[in-house]
């Protein structure tokens, strides 16, 4: 049974998280407008309409919303075949509704049989790719523009050829102002005395310092000073007319348009995979394991999509770069994405020219830890020893993601996953059952003899229906084979849920599917590896 939660309750948390994902979430607005040829306030748009109104309808408690860089090249395709951008904005609404649409056709549930391997993958790969993509900006090279993902870059070059090139264009003040940034963003939290500042996170002391530390630079004449493409580069409107032009409306005459029912159909269906994945993605960086209703999801982005359509804004997905800040910041609930959202809304109108003096090297030093983050060479480690079931369709993900997208890396995964499992249940059949339960009731729920990943879906929902203060038996007495993302539930149901719930939770029968270790505290076991 899912908690009522007050999105109040942690603003000591959430407002810090929302300020660092604001920081990392304006330049990616800024560079996925300008590579999809829109107006740059149109990302900016998007930013605020994922963050307000998607952060508050969505189920999600860590996942932020925004411009995508994998709808970039069907963004700047559509653009220059439709004519027009409001005719493209006329795409993005009906996107909108036909995401709309799927939440209520439940299309949703089809994120609960993507692996845990191909997810961690795809985390993995986004990491490598992350870091990789910031190093050139770190260093002051900014020709590529910030929030490319894509291996092939629109310039001719690709993500390791970049890094050759940048040998030769070194910045010596944008190293300084990187290193510097680092040394804030990794010290911070080690010491004791600034650990007790929990409202000032680390990367804004970090911006602070870099704009200060560039400012200084540009005063002093200095060769170091960072100017130009170097800085974040966000239009400052100066009259009326100027703001009045930042909102552009769909011409809702070319809704009869069959090129733009096509965009919209494409925009909609690869919007709402990339959502799919970031929300399976986000369920897994949340240390609480709350689950996210998907299918809420869907209509939480369809709306978005419609409003920020309306205002001119570009077409928007949920984004792992910006969720997986958000989560390292020590994210509580969906209050920090609204905060990020707000503070996206005042800034770019209140205060531009301050923000365009924030060094990009600043920014590439968050990222840089961002993505050292999510492709820690740990989770490599951890899922080598998993064994090659696991760790195949892992490493297959991780190197599709880095060279090819996001999209046909978790495709390559699936497949491979798909196939093992093919192969493991060719003969075998599997049952799920489970029986009907009231309140104080006792909950059993009998395994039977085969659960792989397919499984997952019934499972997850059984566990996150359960009532608080129940009694629940797991009997995998039949059982001879347990895929270990249905036994990463089972673990973090008993470990995390069943503590926050009360819950009592007695595994029966595991062994003869997995080695069971009694701790010697009552109903505590430690899953340890199937032999295959």
């Amino acid at each position: 049974m899912t908690k009522k939660t007050n999105i109040f309750a942690n603003l000591n948390s959430d407002f810090p998280a929302g300020l660092v994902v604001f920081l990392v979430a304006l330049p990616l607005c800024l560079g996925i407008a300008l590579a999809s040829g829109a107006p740059l306030f149109s990302g900016i748009i998007s930013g605020v309409v994922g963050g307000i109104v998607v952060g508050f309808l969505s189920k999600s408690h860590i996942s932020v919303s925004g411009p995508a860089a994998g709808l970039t090249a069907i963004v700047l395709v559509a653009i220059t075949d439709l004519g027009a951008f409001d005719v493209f904005l006329t795409a993005v609404f009906l996107a909108g509704l036909l995401q709309l649409a799927l939440g209520f056709l439940k299309a949703g549930t089809i994120s609960n049989y993507f692996p845990t391997n191909v997810i961690e993958g795809m985390l993995a790969g986004i990491g490598v790719i992350i870091f990789l993509k910031q190093i050139p900006h770190a260093v002051g090279y900014d020709k590529d523009y910030e929030g490319d993902l894509s291996f092939v870059q629109s310039d001719g070059e690709n993500t390791f050829s970049e890094l050759l090139s940048v040998l030769g264009s070194i910045q010596l003040g944008a190293v300084i102002i990187t290193v510097v940034s680092l040394v804030i963003l990794i010290s911070w939290n080690k010491i004791s005395f600034l650990k007790n500042l929990k409202l000032v996170p680390a990367a804004l002391i970090a911006v602070i310092v870099g704009i200060a530390m560039n400012q200084l630079f540009i005063y002093s004449g200095s060769s170091l000073a960072i100017m130009g493409e170097h800085l974040v580069s966000l239009p400052v409107p100066t009259t009326f007319d100027d703001f009045k032009n930042i909102i552009v409306t769909p011409d809702f005459s070319a809704i009869a348009n069959k090129q733009v029912w096509i965009v919209a159909f494409t925009i909609a269906i690869v919007a709402s995979i990339e959502t799919l994945l970031c929300i399976e993605a986000a369920d897994r960086m949340d240390i609480h394991r709350r689950y996210t209703d998907t299918n809420v999801e869907l209509k939480a982005q369809g709306i978005g999509n419609i409003i920020s359509s309306l205002l001119g804004g570009l077409p928007m997905t949920s984004v792992v770069v910006r969720t997986s800040a958000n989560a390292n910041a020590g994210a509580q609930s969906k209050m920090s994405s609204i905060i990020h959202g707000l503070l996206l809304l005042v800034s770019a109108l209140a205060i531009p020219f301050v923000l365009n003096k924030i060094p990009l090297a600043t920014l590439a030093a968050i990222l840089l830890l961002v993505g050292y983050k999510l492709a820690n060479p740990k989770i490599i480690k951890h899922f080598f020893e998993k064994g090659k079931y696991q760790f195949i369709p892992f490493i297959c993900t991780f190197l599709a993601v880095v060279f090819t997208d996001l999209l046909k890396g978790v495709a390559l995964g699936i497949i491979i996953s798909v196939i093992f499992i093919l192969k493991g249940n060719m003969q075998r059949a599997y049952v799920f059952r489970k029986e009907t339960f009231q309140d104080g009731d006792v909950i059993h729920i009998d395994l039977a003899q085969e659960v792989s990943f397919l499984n997952k879906a019934a499972i997850k929902s059984t566990l996150a229906s359960i009532p608080e203060n129940s009694k629940v038996i797991i009997n995998a007495s039949d059982t001879v084979y347990i895929a270990h993302d249905v036994l990463d539930l089972i673990k973090e149901f008993k470990k995390i849920k069943s503590k926050e719930e009360n819950i009592k939770v007695k595994l029966v029968g595991f062994k003869k599917a997995y080695d069971l270790v009694n701790t010697g505290e009552e109903d505590k076991h430690v899953f340890v590896e199937q032999k295959v």
